[in-house]
């Protein structure tokens, strides 16, 4: 399949500027895990792409990212979404969507729901009760396609922005599909060493 002029192949936009209100505020992307951020795991996830935006506060990387905030903020998923994708440089074909509470996820994972995509919308990565997550990928037209406007992003919950489309939902291989909610979960990340 040809691209379009100016397009290119793959971008992913990292959810990285929530309240984290069940972590009591706490920045999520700076929990350690291995060695490592959260949000460095979050960008190896993204290897594959040819740019990455992060929607949170900046901090230092180590692959070059573009890092921006939802206006106003803590606008929700969707509008951190839609103000990533508004930030590439080029318009990709596909657009992943990555939380960074999801350390789990790998270059693997997007690779699969890449193959999971063709002849849909997009795919999403579930946990493993087969509840949807912020792991996934989607056709850029198609996600244009359904955009509200600026006013009505922030707060909507992005089952309902995705609602009109044909998504894959993908299973988890292993733990994959767990993210980083809770000090629980905080605690569990870091008896896995």
């Amino acid at each position: 399949m040809e691209l379009p002029p100016g397009t290119f192949g793959f971008a992913v936009v990292v959810l990285a500027g929530g309240r984290a209100a069940r972590l009591d505020g706490a920045d999520k992307a700076s929990i350690e895990h291995r060695g490592r951020s959260l949000l460095e795991h979050a960008i190896e996830a993204c290897v594959d792409a040819q740019e990455v935006v992060v929607v949170g506060d900046p901090v230092r990387t180590t692959r070059p990212v573009t890092f921006c905030r939802e206006s106003p903020r803590y606008g929700g998923p969707v509008a951190a979404l839609l103000t990533g994708r508004d930030a590439l440089v080029r318009p990709p074909r596909t657009v992943g969507v990555l939380a960074v509470d999801m350390p789990r996820v790998t270059p693997w994972t997007f690779r699969r729901l890449h193959a999971a995509a063709v002849g849909h919308d997009g795919a999403f990565l579930t946990d493993a009760a087969g509840r949807r997550q912020l792991a996934g990928v989607l056709d850029a037209g198609r996600l244009d396609a359904v955009r509200p406007d600026h006013e009505g992003q922030h707060g909507m919950p992005i089952h309902r922005l995705l609602s009109s489309l044909d998504l894959v939902e993908v299973p988890p291989e292993g733990d994959e599909g767990r993210d980083v909610d809770t000090w629980a979960d905080v605690r569990d990340l870091a008896d896995e060493g």
